[in-house]
C-alpha cells in the first residue's frame, strides 16, 4: 500500500473537504477516511500526520463519534479541528461542555505561547469558528496556545506528545492564515515533502492504470464534458489503443453536442470514438417519470445497458472507466464519514448491481479544478478543460417532472441563447457553471395583445471552484435583460424568464 502523507478522519464537518484542498494547494498530498478507521488499516498507510475533522455531535453525547483510541499512540503528529479539538480534550481527560456564548463567524486570535503551527503569521489575526461545545478544562501536558473573545481556548497543544489542536477552522476561506497554518503542520511539524502536483498524480495513476489493466481492453463513457474527456485522456496515455471510448447520445445533450464530441476526440485525442444513438431507449425508460432520484437511476442503469451491449462486440472488455469526482462521491454516499447523502449521481449511487464491469475511476479523489488542471497537464487544449460543468444525466435534471422530446427542444433552445450571450458579452469564463433550468410551471403573460398561458425557465449561474460552495452569480442586469428578452421572443412555449439567487448551501447546483 502506498504512503498517505496525511491522513483527515472525517466525523462529519461540512468543511472536511476542504482540508483536503488546503493541503494539496500547499503541495501535499492526503486522503479523507472515515473517523472509525481502524488505526492498524492507518499504520498500513504509514501517515506522517493525522487531521481529525469537525463534526456537528458533541463529543459528551451518547452516540458520539470516537475514533479508535490507538491512533494516539501512533507516534506522528495529530491535529483536532474543532470537534477534534473537543475529541483529543476528552481523550487525554480534559473536560468539555456546552458553550454559554455560541461562536459562529469571524474571531481574532491573541496568541499566549508560541507554536510551530502558527509560525510566519501574525497575532490577532482573523479566523472562522462554528462551534456551540468549549473545552471547560485542559488536559494534563496541553497549554494554551491562543484564545478569542468567546473561547478561553482557540488553540491548545501537548508538544512532548505532538498533539495539537484548534477550536476554529483553519481551511475555510475566512480564516486569513489557515493554509499557513495546515502547510505549518504538515511540512514543520510532520516532514511531509510539498512536492505532490497534478503532474505526479498523472504519473500516478498511468502507472497504476497501467497495472490493473494489464493486456485488457477499457470501455470508456465518455460525454464530452471536461472529467470524462480528461479520463479518456488519461487512459490513452497509459494504454492506447487498448481504449474503446463509447459516446452514448442518450437525446438528453445540449444543441449541437454530439457534433462537437466527435469532433473534439477524432482532432484533440486523436483516438477513435464509437457513438450509439441510444435517445429513443432512454426517453423510452423515462417516459412518466418525475422523481428526481428516480430519473437518476435510470439514467445509470440505461447507460451501463447500452455500454454492456457495445462491450459485447469487442474482446476482453474487463473494465469500465468513468469520470466520478470526489464531489460526486461525497454528495452521493457516505463513503467517508457520517455526512448526509444529498444525491446519488448517476456514476456513483446510481450503478445496478449486476453490473459486470470492473470500475476504472482515476478522479475519484480530486475536485473539478484539480481535473482542470490535470488535463492541462495532460496537453488538452483550455477550450476544452474550460467548458462549464455538465451532469451525466444530462437536460433530464433541467427538466422538472417528466422529461419528454418537447420540453428536451424548448430546452436546448433557451439554454443555447443564454450561452451565446454569455460569450459574446465575454461573461462564460467569469462563471464557473450557467444553464437553464425548464420549470413546467406556467404562468399568465401579454404578447402583443393576446393572453398568454407558457412555461417559465429559470436562469442559474454560479460562481464556484470546486462545486462543494458556491455563491450565485452577480450578472449585470442588462445582460440578464438580454438573455430573458431573446429567450421569450425566440422560444415558442416560453414567457417568463427568472433568476436563481440561491447559493450552495443551501441551495444544489443543480436543481434536480
Amino acid at each position: 500500500m502506498k504512503q498517505v502523507p496525511i491522513v483527515i478522519l472525517d466525523f462529519g464537518s461540512q468543511y472536511t473537504q476542504l482540508i483536503a484542498r488546503r493541503l494539496r494547494e500547499s503541495g501535499v498530498y492526503c486522503e479523507i477516511y472515515p473517523y472509525h478507521e481502524s488505526a492498524d488499516s492507518l499504520k498500513a498507510k504509514s501517515p506522517k500526520g493525522i487531521i481529525l475533522s469537525g463534526g456537528p455531535a458533541s463529543v459528551y453525547d451518547d452516540n458520539a463519534y470516537h475514533p479508535d483510541s490507538a491512533i494516539f499512540d501512533m507516534g506522528v503528529p495529530i491535529l483536532g479541528i474543532c470537534y477534534g479539538m473537543q475529541l483529543i480534550t476528552q481523550h487525554f481527560g480534559g473536560v468539555v461542555i456546552p458553550s454559554e456564548n455560541h461562536e459562529y463567524g469571524k474571531a481574532k486570535l491573541h496568541f499566549e505561547e508560541e507554536c510551530v503551527l502558527f509560525e510566519d503569521t501574525p497575532n490577532d489575526q482573523i479566523v472562522w469558528m462554528s462551534h456551540a461545545d468549549r473545552v471547560d478544562m485542559l488536559p494534563d501536558g496541553f497549554v494554551k496556545v491562543a484564545s478569542s473573545e468567546n473561547s478561553q481556548y482557540a488553540a491548545i497543544m501537548d508538544g512532548n506528545r505532538k498533539v495539537y489542536a484548534l477550536q476554529f477552522h483553519p481551511e475555510v476561506h475566512h480564516s486569513e492564515y489557515g493554509k499557513d497554518i495546515l502547510k505549518n503542520f504538515a511540512i514543520k511539524l510532520c516532514g511531509c515533502e510539498d512536492s505532490w502536483n497534478m503532474g505526479s498524480f498523472a504519473k500516478e495513476q498511468i502507472a497504476k492504470i497501467k497495472e490493473r489493466v494489464g493486456d485488457k481492453k477499457v470501455l470508456c463513457g465518455v460525454s464530452g464534458g471536461v472529467d470524462s474527456s480528461v479520463v479518456a485522456a488519461l487512459l490513452h496515455e497509459a494504454i492506447g489503443d487498448q481504449l474503446i471510448p463509447v459516446f452514448v447520445d442518450h437525446g438528453l445533450l445540449r444543441a449541437n453536442e454530439r457534433e462537437q464530441v466527435e469532433n473534439m476526440f477524432k482532432n484533440r485525442l486523436h483516438a477513435e470514438l464509437i457513438t450509439v444513438d441510444a435517445s429513443e431507449e432512454f426517453l423510452a425508460k423515462l417516459k412518466g417519470v418525475s422523481d428526481p432520484e428516480q430519473k437518476r437511476k435510470i439514467i445509470g442503469e440505461t447507460f451501463i445497458t447500452v455500454f454492456e451491449r457495445e462491450a459485447k462486440k469487442f474482446d476482453d472488455i474487463s473494465f469500465l472507466a468513468q469520470g466520478t469526482l470526489y464531489t460526486d462521491v461525497i454528495e452521493s454516499v457516505s463513503v467517508k464519514g457520517p455526512s448526509k447523502t444529498i444525491k446519488s449521481h448517476h456514476n456513483v449511487g446510481g450503478l445496478p448491481d449486476w453490473m459486470e464491469f470492473e470500475l476504472i475511476e482515476p478522479l475519484r479523489e480530486i475536485f473539478k479544478d484539480e481535473v482542470r488542471k490535470l488535463g492541462l497537464e495532460l496537453g488538452l487544449p483550455e477550450e476544452m478543460i474550460n467548458r462549464h460543468p455538465f451532469p451525466g444525466p444530462g437536460l433530464a435534471i433541467r427538466i422538472m417532472g417528466e422529461v419528454n422530446a418537447a420540453d428536451l427542444e424548448m430546452l436546448r433552445a433557451a439554454d443555447t441563447i443564454m450561452i451565446e450571450e454569455l460569450k459574446s458579452h465575454d461573461y462564460y469564463n467569469k462563471v464557473w457553471q450557467a444553464f437553464c433550468v425548464l420549470l413546467n410551471v406556467k404562468s399568465v403573460g401579454v404578447m402583443g395583445d393576446n393572453r398568454t398561458y407558457e412555461n417559465t425557465v429559470c436562469v442559474r449561474m454560479v460562481e464556484s471552484v470546486d462545486g462543494m460552495t458556491a455563491t450565485f452569480a452577480h450578472i449585470p442586469h442588462e445582460l440578464l435583460d438580454t438573455i430573458s428578452n431573446r429567450i421569450i421572443n425566440e422560444v415558442e412555449g416560453i414567457n417568463r424568464v427568472v433568476y436563481d439567487i440561491t447559493s450552495k448551501p443551501p441551495g444544489t447546483i443543480e436543481w434536480e
